[in-house]
């Protein structure tokens, strides 16, 4: 079976972590770590929590970052959509 992979970057857009490393909060080594931490915890039947959250809560961001992230992801979307 052969797989169509045209348009996988329509549908597999950046995500938060991606956007916070290509604005430069953060590096790459904390967002492996973050998401490390996450699948960890996943993987452990601990509670999940959001990447954004593991971030604050390392010190790593701040809300203010967030609110960026969030807003550029918001703009992504809607330049998907065709509405910006």
């Amino acid at each position: 079976m052969t797989k169509d992979f045209n348009g996988l970057h329509e549908k597999y857009r950046p995500r938060s972590g991606q956007i916070a490393v290509e604005l430069g909060f953060i590096t790459k080594a904390q967002l492996m770590e973050a998401i490390h931490e996450q699948v960890d915890d996943d993987i452990s039947h601990r509670p999940h929590r959001f990447l954004m959250e593991i971030l604050m809560g390392k010190k790593w961001i701040t809300p203010e970052q967030v609110d960026i992230i969030l807003d550029e992801l918001f703009k992504d979307e809607m330049r998907s959509k065709g509405k910006l």
